[in-house]
Order: C-alpha cells, then sequence, then structure tokens
C-alpha cells in the first residue's frame, strides 16, 4: 500500500492558484490540487458559473465535487479590492469564459495581465479565441468527431461508436496542466508571465489518439491519418476472445510473444512455419485465431491470465469496471478512498493520478503550511521562444507512451537525448519498414538526438550515469523492476545528481501483485474495466476499442506534468525527485464520476438528442447534441420543427428523456438531408454543439485547424516525401513553433554526444564503438541533398 510519509513534500507547495473555472475542465484545477498547490476558486460575480457537472446523486452534482474538492472559495466581484489582492498574490489564473460572451468581457484578461504581468494565465475554450470557430460549441461527442477519432472507434458496417465516459475533457486537461507548468517554470526563470489560449478540442486532438502522432506497435508502421475510410474490422490486431466466464484479450506482437503462444497451443504443425514469426502473417491467417478460440474456450479468465504469463504471452481478462476496482491490484495501492463529498454523501475515489517519491499525489496529503517563497531569476527574456529551452533530458523511453514524453519535451526546447541499443531496440523502430522511418516514428521523436549504449555492459553503464550527471529529466517507461536493476533509478542516481527528477511509466504501476505483469494499452483497457463500456447500448461483447492507442497519450502528460512539478520544487528545495505514473491508475481516474456515483442517479447524466446521426453520403455522420432548454429551441428551429419545441412533454429534459426515440428520429430525418458539414455549420450558428465526423486524412485541410497552425509539412532525410505532423503545442504569446529537427537513427548522435557531455574523442569512441559498448550510426543522412554520406565522428 502506497501513502502519504513524513518525507513528502508535495512539488507544488506554496502555489497560488486561481481557479473560475466550470464544467469538465475543472479537471485542471484537481490535478494542480493533487500535487500540492493552494487552489483557491472564486465566485466572481457577472463572470462565473455555479452550474455543477457530472452525474447527480443525492442532490449533488458528482463532477463538480469531485473537481473541486480541498479547494477554498468564496464569492466576489470584478470591481473588489479583495479581487485585486487575490490577483496580486497569484501565480496562475485559471478560466474559461465563452468567447465573445459578457462575462469574458468583464473578467477582462488583458487587464489582467497589465496589472499583473508575472502572471501566468490558463484561458480555456471549445475552439480557442480569435478564430471564425471561437463561438462554437462542444460537448464530449462533437470533439470526438472533430479530432477522428470517432472515424475509428465502431465495427464493420455499424454506425461509429461514440467512446465511453468524458474523454476529451480528461486527456485535455491533462495537456493544459503541461502547458500551464511549462509557462510557469519560465516564468520562474524569467520573471514574465503569459496567458495561454487554451483549445479543449487541440488538447483531445493531440492527447487521445492522435491521427498524426505516435500509433501501436500492431500499426505496423501505418499511421491512422492513412486508415481507410470505413471502419476495418481491427479486432485482429488486439483479440478478445470468448472463455468459460468471459472473454480475455491477448497482445501477440513481437517474435518471442508468438513463439510462447506456438507452445501454448501445443506446437501444431499447422503453425511451425517460420513465416508466423511475421505479424503480418499472423494477422491475416484464417485459421490461427480459431485454434486460439478452442484453446480459451473451456478456460476461465484468471487461468488464461496465469497460463499466459507461464508462457510469456500477454493475456489479460476483460473486466467490468466493478471487477477491476476490486482487483487485488487496487486494493494493495490503495488507489480507492472513501470520502465524505458532501453532508451524508459519502463516496469512492480515485486516490490521485500519480506518485511523487514515493507517496500519493492527491490533496488529502498536502500539509496545510505554505511552502517557502518561490526564487526567481529574472534573466530579461527567453532568446529561443521556447519555454523549457535550458532542460536536458535523457530519454529511455519506448514505444507510445515512452516516445511521446520526450517529444513534449523537444517540442519545447529542451534538449532530449533518446538513449538506445539495438540489441534492445525501441519496439517503435521495428515498423519503420525499409526506408528506416515512419511518421509515427518521425511523431513522436522529432527533436531529439540518439545515443546508441549498451546499458548491460559495466562500462555503457557508468557513461549513462555520467549523462545523468548534467540531465534534469530521465524517462522510462520499462517493466517495474527493471529500471532498478539497470542502477538507473532515482535511488541510485542521487549520488550522481541529487537534483535529477526520474519518471517511471508502467501499466499497473511500480508496487502491488500486478506490477511485473506484461502491459500494453489494450491490455490495461481490458484490466481497467475500459473495454467493457466501449461496446454498443445493450449489446455485451461488441467491443470496439482495437485502434485506439488511449491511454498512452495522456499517460504521457501525466508524466510530464509531474516532472515539471518536480523541478519547480527543485528551485525551493534543491533537490529532484521520483514520479511514476500507472497507466491503469490514470485511465480508471477518468471514470471518477462513474465510479463515485455507482448505480445511482437522480437523474439522465445528457439530455435528448445526444449521439451520432446519419447525414447525406456513404458513411457519414454528424454529432448533434443539446444541454438545456435553449439548445432545445434553437435545435427545433435549424430543423424546422415547431411542433417539437410546442409540445408540453418535450418542454424539459426529464420529458425528452422519456421520448429520445421519437426526438433523435426527427432530428435523424433532417441531417440525413444534408451534408455533415452543413449540418453542422447551421446548428452551430444557433448555437447547438454539433460536430462533422471527420477522418484523419480530412484534420489539415479543416479549416479550423488551419486557422489554429495546427499541422506542418516536416521533412526527413529517409522520406522521399515530406510528413504531416502535429505544429503548434502553445498558443502564447512569444512561443515558437517547434523546432525542425528530424527523428533520429539509432546512434545517429553518438559521437557528437560522446565529445560534448561526456568528454571523449574520436578515438575514445571509435574504441568504444568497436567493443559494442557504444553503438553509432556512421551514415548521416544529409537533408539538404538527399545524399549519404561516411561521417567517422
Amino acid at each position: 500500500m502506497t501513502d502519504n510519509t513524513p518525507s513528502y513534500d508535495p512539488p507544488l507547495l506554496g502555489v497560488q492558484v486561481v481557479d473560475l473555472v466550470s464544467g469538465p475542465m475543472q479537471a485542471v484545477g484537481r490535478h494542480l490540487l493533487d500535487l500540492g498547490a493552494s487552489v483557491h476558486r472564486v465566485r466572481l460575480s457577472g463572470v462565473t458559473s455555479d452550474a455543477g457537472f457530472g452525474p447527480v446523486v443525492d442532490g449533488v452534482a458528482l463532477g463538480s465535487v469531485l473537481a473541486t474538492r480541498g479547494a477554498t472559495e468564496s464569492a466576489l466581484t470584478p470591481d473588489s479590492q479583495s479581487w485585486q489582492d487575490l490577483l496580486a498574490g497569484a501565480d496562475l489564473l485559471i478560466e474559461n469564459t465563452a468567447p465573445g460572451s459578457a462575462a469574458e468581457s468583464r473578467l477582462d484578461v488583458e487587464a489582467i495581465r497589465r496589472a499583473h504581468p508575472s502572471l501566468v494565465i490558463l484561458s480555456i475554450s471549445d475552439f480557442g479565441r480569435g478564430n471564425a470557430f471561437s463561438t462554437w460549441q462542444a460537448t464530449s461527442p462533437v470533439f470526438h468527431a472533430l479530432t477522428s477519432e470517432l472515424s475509428r472507434s465502431g465495427l464493420p458496417g455499424r454506425p461509429p461508436l461514440i467512446p465511453p465516459a468524458e474523454l476529451p475533457y480528461d486527456v485535455a486537461a491533462a495537456q493544459a496542466v503541461f502547458q500551464l507548468l511549462s509557462l510557469y517554470l519560465d516564468r520562474l526563470r524569467t520573471g514574465a508571465g503569459n496567458r495561454i489560449d487554451f483549445s479543449v478540442l487541440d488538447g483531445a486532438m493531440q492527447t487521445l489518439d492522435p491521427a498524426y502522432g505516435m500509433a501501436g506497435s500492431a500499426a505496423a508502421g501505418v499511421p491512422p491519418s492513412q486508415a481507410p475510410r470505413g471502419r476495418t474490422d481491427e479486432r485482429y490486431r488486439y483479440p478478445i476472445i470468448p472463455c468459460k466466464d468471459g472473454f480475455a484479450r491477448i497482445c501477440i506482437l513481437a517474435k518471442r510473444q508468438w513463439r510462447g503462444m506456438f507452445e501454448w497451443l501445443g506446437r501444431p504443425e499447422e503453425f511451425a512455419d517460420a513465416k508466423y514469426d511475421n505479424l503480418m502473417v499472423r494477422f491475416s491467417s484464417p485459421t490461427l485465431l480459431p485454434a486460439i478460440a478452442r484453446l480459451f474456450a473451456d478456460k476461465t479468465r484468471a487461468e488464461l491470465e496465469q497460463q499466459g504469463q507461464e508462457h510469456g504471452v500477454p493475456t489479460a481478462a476483460v473486466l467490468t469496471l466493478d471487477e477491476a476496482l476490486q482487483t487485488e491490484q487496487i486494493k494493495a495501492r490503495a488507489f480507492l478512498r472513501d470520502v465524505e463529498l458532501a453532508p451524508g454523501v459519502t463516496r469512492p475515489v480515485p486516490a490521485g493520478v500519480v506518485e511523487i517519491d514515493g507517496a500519493r499525489a492527491w490533496a488529502d496529503n498536502v500539509p496545510a503550511a505554505p511552502a517557502p517563497s518561490r526564487t526567481v531569476e529574472r534573466t530579461g527574456g527567453r532568446p529561443s521562444g521556447l519555454p523549457l529551452s535550458g532542460l536536458r533530458i535523457l530519454d529511455l523511453g519506448v514505444i507510445v507512451v515512452g516516445g511521446d514524453t520526450g517529444r513534449l519535451f523537444g517540442d519545447l526546447g529542451a534538449d532530449v537525448i533518446k538513449v538506445e541499443n539495438s540489441a534492445f531496440p525501441d519496439g517503435a523502430r521495428a515498423a519503420q519498414g525499409a526506408t528506416g522511418m515512419a511518421a509515427g516514428f518521425a511523431s513522436g521523436h522529432r527533436n531529439k538526438r540518439s545515443i546508441g549504449i549498451n546499458l548491460r555492459d559495466p562500462e555503457g553503464h557508468r557513461l549513462v550515469r555520467e549523462l545523468a550527471r548534467s540531465a534534469d529529466i530521465v524517462l522510462t517507461n520499462f517493466k517495474p523492476g527493471v529500471i532498478n536493476s539497470l542502477g538507473l533509478d532515482y535511488a541510485s542516481l542521487q549520488d550522481v545528481n541529487p537534483g535529477l527528477v526520474v519518471v517511471d511509466s508502467s501499466a499497473f504501476g511500480p508496487t502491488g501483485p500486478w506490477a511485473r505483469r506484461l502491459g500494453y494499452g489494450p491490455l490495461v483497457r481490458a484490466a481497467a474495466g475500459c473495454t467493457d463500456q466501449w461496446v454498443y447500448p445493450g449489446e455485451p461483447g461488441s467491443f470496439s476499442d482495437a485502434v485506439t492507442v488511449y491511454p498512452d497519450h495522456v499517460c504521457a502528460r501525466v508524466g510530464a506534468f509531474a516532472a515539471l512539478a518536480l523541478l519547480i520544487r527543485r528551485r525551493r528545495t534543491g533537490r529532484g525527485g521520483s514520479v511514476s505514473v500507472a497507466q491503469s491508475e490514470v485511465m480508471l481516474s477518468h471514470f471518477a464520476t462513474k465510479i463515485a456515483a455507482g448505480a445511482r442517479a437522480d437523474r439522465p447524466e445528457h439530455d435528448a438528442p445526444w449521439g451520432l446521426f446519419p447525414a447525406a453520403g456513404d458513411d457519414e455522420w454528424v454529432a448533434v447534441t443539446i444541454r438545456g432548454n435553449a439548445d432545445w429551441n434553437a435545435l427545433c428551429s435549424v430543423i424546422d420543427r415547431p411542433d417539437l419545441s410546442a409540445d408540453p412533454s418535450l418542454a424539459d429534459a426529464a420529458g425528452r428523456d422519456a421520448q429520445r426515440d421519437r426526438v433523435d428520429g426527427a432530428v435523424a430525418a433532417w441531417t440525413a438531408l444534408h451534408s455533415p458539414a452543413d449540418a453542422m455549420a447551421a446548428l452551430q450558428a444557433a448555437g447547438v454543439p454539433a460536430g462533422a465526423m471527420l477522418r484523419g486524412i480530412d484534420l489539415p485541410e479543416w479549416d479550423y485547424y488551419r486557422a489554429r497552425r495546427s499541422f506542418r509539412d516536416e521533412p526527413h532525410p529517409l522520406s522521399p516525401e515530406p510528413y504531416v505532423l502535429e505544429n503548434v503545442q502553445i498558443h502564447a504569446d512569444g512561443i515558437t513553433d517547434p523546432p525542425l529537427r528530424p527523428a533520429p537513427l539509432l546512434g545517429e548522435q553518438t559521437y557528437e554526444i560522446a565529445r560534448e557531455l561526456l568528454d571523449l574523442d574520436t578515438t575514445q569512441v571509435d574504441d568504444f564503438v568497436r567493443r559494442g559498448v557504444l553503438e553509432a550510426n556512421t551514415a548521416r543522412v544529409e537533408p539538404a541533398s538527399g545524399g549519404v554520406t561516411a561521417d567517422a565522428g
């Protein structure tokens, strides 16, 4: 069991936050509270909303209560001295007034910036500020449609399927916290505040399952942006197979995993051919999955998990959410705590999403005493235009969550050094194909340098420790125990660099009986109760989460913002610390309101209509949602159904919910006559949240993303054509676009890094390379000419 320890020092202790946010993006404040910040929620007259969100139990809106528990609260007016005094003592201000609204004008963020120039402000809106879409409205289904996630969710020949929970908001909140702490760390160096124009749509697009980001291993190098237009049958990627008491999922990606499966099957002659070592041959076999299904049919989920571990085949039971919460792992790690959310309302609550120095980072662990004041260097500016310039990151991460974490720092100016070796290669490199590069790898590893080091060699181990001497952060996501065995965990590196921050990310956390389980995202989704919810309503077993790589990208943000929080703490203590992220717990936190509500709710969570509707064309869809009577009346006007708005039986949400089929039928009859874009535009013009279902290929050309400069053509010397990759990370004054450093070959900068940071000359590096301690790619690709030249170092 992990819990508070006497030595625990919350990383944001003493950081003062003023919080004006309403709705699901209150999750930003939740993260800051759990990291130790003092969050003061203000009911600001004419600016903030008192409306709660989430399921209502015993009159309590659980979403709002869960998000704000532990914050202080007051009611003020914008022209009061108390409001000005609060701002004067604040470090961070977070707000989500609607662009163009009276509330936005009354708050007047630009006036606040002039009066308090050191304040770092996070201004949240659905579509960003200052563009043609700024006044549009969104909900989770709309975000899913406009990020392209929706086009990849669902079964062949069926309508697309809205994923469970409120994932777009939860993942966007993690992105927002990373950006906010990046600029706050920059402010501690320069003394200058800033304002982030944060779009929830941008955060959801980049952080849930990005079409132009890193893809899972089973994608075989084909990015989601190049997926077929329809929903192809992707269930073979991470198969879910019926068994005696439910379903189990397997991930057979590596050759060694297939060989384990072959042994488990009893070494059948049919699959003995070496061609089955190839992933795509296995995927395309018409007889392999039926053979595995016969093996599984008479075994329980528990038996399959045990036998899978014995044979080295990653296997997980598909659990319901309730089953997931009762597992020995959740209990051993004390992830859920019973908390009184309101008088007489005590419910189970996730105890934070990250561990700091082995302790749960959540508000109940934060001591009451304030921390000493922060120091500011006031360097007089940021010459690079990138807030994390000057930081050095040792990136030992692999696959998606490992690659993406380091890329976040590199995009904002940090010197990111990818430490790797061909004897134990990053699985993401396996999908690069004949050119040696693929779009996903180019996305996840741009703005990094690569050094090849044999970590198992004593001299290689010494060299990595030497690199850690000048580093600020070490990133890892090996199976728990591996990094400790290599002597590269925080405890082992303190003697080299006491200010170092070490981040580890794993499937189920570093402790507990499941700590050493083989874990991939699909297995985590199955074991955490997510897969069981990602089904068509009323159709158990219609699992539709095979394509997404959730929660890898959001876990990358959680690890990254926790690392930044420790760098902020380092400025007042001089010491670093450790961060542990359990991907299963991050995912379960996104179901926090459902966990707290259980089977109880005073009323339906969503109004009607709330869902997807067919539009004119082949497999075209539009998300249409309403949030109350004003939206309902506007919708009825757009679809020319005054009879519905005049019907007293539909005058409130309860009445519309009772007649959901009738309401949906009326909306579907109208959307079927219009293209998705036309239907979306007409409804948004009336203030109704609606979104056309975009495919990945559509995103770079949509006017919104063009206005936000969300994508760019990025050349790579190993690709005949530029890759389309994400562009702007932070919309704020003076923050430039990410640098244009292409993803490296393995060991491409070994000589450069060895000279610069290890004080080795060319002869010494040559000797280390000859002996296999270091590894270098001596064929350097010249981007200007596209040619390859010899590089002796």
